[in-house]
């Protein structure tokens, strides 16, 4: 027979903490603290696996659970000495929802069940209180008419204020027993009036209903959302604890509260948490009453009056204090706890790990391994590498004021204002003359990289988390909100409208790109702090990773950034991106433009020099570590202007006729360019750009090597290869150029980015000293989307089951991952010593990282504000697989 109930109190119980799977985060803890002897109220647990059980039955139990609910009533009555339903000795019970992780979307609790019209007369003579019985009684019907019936809260909190106001009343403690008489009739007759059916009034049956509750809460809109979000299966389910009850709310002597072993914000080791006497555990949350501190510290920090639960009750404080330490040594981290005090016995009613901010985990998690608590490897496990975010870049003060004008999709983190402009020209000559600007855009194209180089963060109307906007932000550590789909812009206006408000040019704003916020004016803003805890944690992260860590980047901004932030070279250096900087832009037009070779070669000796120095100042920085370059890889059509009055301006710049700038857009435009005429295959076509990008690379050398004594490491990389002919053609003409030169240290390489290359491998690395993985085209070219059109439709695809997750955020290990792994073992067949990395947007991707350590790659490479939170993936990468 299946056991579908575990029970927990006096002392024992039947489960533990490493059952958290069948008896969820609460039931799991609550058993190990009854086993741990503290005082914990009797009760027992519903496993997840009832819950799976009536999802894969049409809704309904398993045949023998009433019975084993029946023995775990038993078990409580027993350690009770009550009995449920007893109107002489009436035994009360909460339940709650609990599954393995938190689920905020969850069932609320229901307290105080198993009161009735008789119950509630034998708790008032138990307890020698009618007043603190009937307001039980009233706090159970809100709490199950509300979670379990359906009926809104605020009809029960409407009548209660209505009669506070006839009274004259400001709080509930004021309310004496025939009032909550008066009030009591007033909730049942509302009941009554919503549903059209009297409040139950047997205890079974409101059992049974909060037991249904629970389970279906697990398919409520807020959980699967919530479930959506934190990437928890559906499959897991939910358990049912149900306890006996403990009561706060029975005067001076009582009290319920919350508390962490460790400030959650800071994570200093000191007690942090809140209390209120006379009450139940959700006048805490419900902000009827204004808690008060556990510590005296705390209270005369704070300048409260109140006094703290250490002065109120201080032998009860001392208990608490000692089982805080008691846990913590016991689970070895900072621990969530709620606890009840009845007539001055201390309850403890549930502890699990505390959330908290990643600056706090850094410290805990240092503290703790410094202190011999933990291990160094555990204090890396701790810390979940995406937090790392909240630290690298500046945020809002949580306390400052704000005003917020719309919303979209937090696609780069960090936080910025500015003022308003809606043109990349505008925000790169404001941001010349010393102004701080916030790029406001429809979409972003590849034209626009001047302007989102100077702008402090960009604004997008349409665009995923993977659009341009979002891809090239990331990359330089700029905030980006993407996909403000109720912004309306009117660029002939340079104004923006939301909800019926205008922001004009010139107007400060103030962007938060961890949340997809915009805000109107200036909020304040704090700036990171990267010494400390997080150092530590980043050296000890390096210690225990065997997988490098590169970024991309090829500005010697983000070049510099990302080696402060502990990058081991570069893994990706776009090089078109350079091209469209506004030096050369014209002079790339002219190469475009030009009829023959000559005349490109003419025009491409103009750039020559600009972009010698551009990898110049790259190897400067990046000294002896290796730089992989990648020659020019977007279509022609996408450096040429596209509205006529966009040529027109164009076309004079540069002295051609606009109807031959026009005639020549035309013909370079595509169906479908991301196919097309781009990659490798403009090698093919004009060698003559990848013989000039060759040369930059290895003059720019040369150059740097003299001037520093230092040999920069040049990787050269080939787009966009399908075929190990078109890499052995491109590299006969950059080892031509490197002869001719006298390149002191190269070797060549390809971008697998297509799925033929990936099963042509074993050809390719004939001629390639290292494959680097381009997982964003090569997870659009597998799957067939186009990562700037498929945010559209790809959450129906979550949400339905189909995958897991957007596959341009997260590897999919199964299609494009079996290609990686397809790729490395016929490439290192032909070549032991082949060099293999990513360089896609998933190489800052924790889930990614640790695929990438399990195949066996060398290293990753990431956008520089990705370099830590990559530094700690593959460090846990290299850790779990040891354990």
């Amino acid at each position: 027979m299946t056991q579908w109930v575990y029970n927990f109190g006096g002392g024992s119980a039947e489960g533990n903490t490493s059952m958290k799977n069948l008896l969820g985060g609460k039931g799991a803890n609550l058993a190990e603290m009854a086993s741990l002897g503290l005082p914990v109220p009797p009760g027992f647990t519903l496993t997840t696996d009832v819950c799976t059980y009536y999802y894969d039955n049409g809704e309904q139990y398993p045949d023998d659970m009433n019975d084993q609910i029946e023995k775990g009533l038993s078990h409580i009555e027993e350690l009770t000495g009550k009995k449920f339903g007893d109107p002489a000795n009436p035994l009360l019970v909460s339940v709650r929802s609990g599954a393995r992780a938190s689920m905020p979307g969850m069932m609320d609790t229901v307290l105080n069940l198993g009161l009735n019209d008789e119950t509630v007369e034998g708790l008032a003579k138990l307890s020698g209180d009618r007043r603190f019985a009937l307001d039980s009684y009233r706090r159970f019907i809100t709490m199950y008419s509300d979670v379990v019936m359906g009926v809104h809260h605020h009809t029960y909190e409407d009548i209660l204020e209505r009669h506070k106001d006839d009274q004259g009343y400001m709080l509930d403690t004021e309310m004496t027993a025939d009032d909550w008489d008066v009030v009591i009739k007033d909730f049942k007759s509302a009941t009554k009036r919503a549903l059209g059916r009297d409040f139950p009034q047997d205890p079974m049956e409101q059992l049974q209903g909060a037991v249904d509750a629970v389970f279906g809460s697990w398919m409520n809109e807020r959980a699967i959302v919530y479930r959506r979000l934190n990437d928890i299966p559906a499959a897991w389910g939910t358990a049912v604890n149900v306890q006996a009850m403990v009561f706060g709310n029975m005067g001076d002597t009582s009290a319920t509260g919350v508390a962490f072993t460790r400030d959650p914000s800071t994570g200093d080791n000191r007690y942090y948490g809140e209390f209120l006497i006379n009450a139940q555990g959700e006048d805490v949350v419900a902000g009827i009453r204004t808690p008060q501190t556990l510590t005296k510290v705390a209270r005369e920090e704070m300048g409260d009056d109140a006094p703290s639960m250490e002065e109120a009750l201080p032998e009860v404080y001392t208990q608490l204090a000692e089982t805080f330490v008691t846990l913590e040594a016991h689970y070895r981290d900072m621990q969530d706890i709620e606890f009840t005090v009845e007539e001055g016995k201390l309850w403890m009613l549930q502890t699990r790990t505390g959330k908290r901010t990643a600056r706090a985990a850094l410290k805990i998690a240092v503290d703790m391994a410094e202190a011999g608590q933990i291990s160094q490897e555990e204090a890396l496990l701790r810390v979940d590498p995406m937090s790392l975010d909240q630290l690298l870049h500046p945020t809002l003060n949580p306390d400052a004021p704000r005003d917020l004008v719309a919303m979209g999709l937090p696609a780069s983190p960090g936080a910025a204002i500015g003022e308003v402009v809606f043109t990349s020209d505008e925000a790169e000559t404001l941001s010349k003359a010393g102004h701080k600007v916030i790029l406001v855009r429809v979409e972003t194209s590849p034209e626009d990289i001047h302007g989102m180089h100077a702008a402090e963060a960009i604004v997008t109307a349409r665009g995923g988390m993977t659009s341009h906007a979002a891809v090239v932000a990331r990359g330089m550590g700029t905030p980006c909100v993407s996909g403000a789909g109720d912004i309306r812009i009117d660029y002939d206006a340079q104004q923006f409208s939301v909800a019926g408000r205008t922001i004009k040019k010139g107007e400060i704003v103030t962007v938060d790109g961890a949340t997809g916020q915009v805000f109107f004016g200036a909020v304040e803003m704090q700036q990171p702090e990267l010494s400390g805890d997080f150092a530590k944690v980043m050296k000890w992260a390096d210690a225990a990773r065997r997988l490098g860590i590169r970024t991309n980047a090829e500005t010697p901004l983000d070049v510099q950034t990302a080696k402060d932030f502990g990058a081991e070279g570069i893994g990706l250096c776009r090089t078109e991106h350079m091209f469209f900087e506004a030096d050369r832009l014209g002079y790339f037009r002219e190469m475009i433009l030009a009829e023959d070779k000559e005349g490109r070669e003419a025009a491409l000796s103009k750039i020559l020099p600009v972009q010698r120095e551009d990898f110049a100042a790259i190897f400067r920085i990046m000294g002896d570590l290796p730089c992989t370059i990648r020659l020019l890889d977007p279509p022609l059509h996408e450096f040429l202007p596209h509205t006529e009055a966009d040529i027109e301006t164009v076309a004079q710049s540069i002295g051609v006729p606009a109807k031959e700038l026009m005639a020549r857009a035309t013909d370079l435009a595509e169906s479908n360019p991301m196919l097309g005429h781009r990659g490798c295959r403009l090698g093919i076509s004009y060698p003559e750009i990848y013989e000039m990008q060759a040369r930059a690379i290895f003059e720019a050398q040369k150059a740097v090597a003299e001037e520093t004594g230092v040999t920069p490491v040049a990787e050269i990389m080939v787009p966009l290869v399908s075929s190990a002919k078109e890499l052995e053609i491109l590299k006969g003409k950059i080892d031509a150029i490197a002869k001719d030169v006298g390149a002191l240290d190269y070797i060549v390489g390809t971008m697998i980015e297509l799925p033929r290359a990936a099963l042509r491998a074993g050809d390719i690395a004939e001629h390639a000293e290292f494959f680097s993985f381009g997982t964003n085209d090569l997870t659009q070219t597998t799957f067939g989307l186009s990562r700037d059109d498929a945010g559209r439709f790809l959450p129906d695809y979550v949400s339905q089951g189909i995958m897991e997750k957007d596959p341009f955020m997260t590897l999919d290990q199964d299609g494009v991952g079996d290609l990686i792994q397809i790729a490395t073992e016929r490439g290192r067949k032909t070549k032991e010593s082949l060099k293999l990395g990513i360089c896609g947007e998933h190489g800052g991707d924790p889930a990614s990282v640790e695929f990438c350590h399990r195949v066996g790659l060398n290293y990753v490479s990431c956008s520089p504000y990705r370099v830590p939170i990559a530094r700690l993936a593959a460090a846990q990468a290299a850790i779990k697989e040891t354990k």
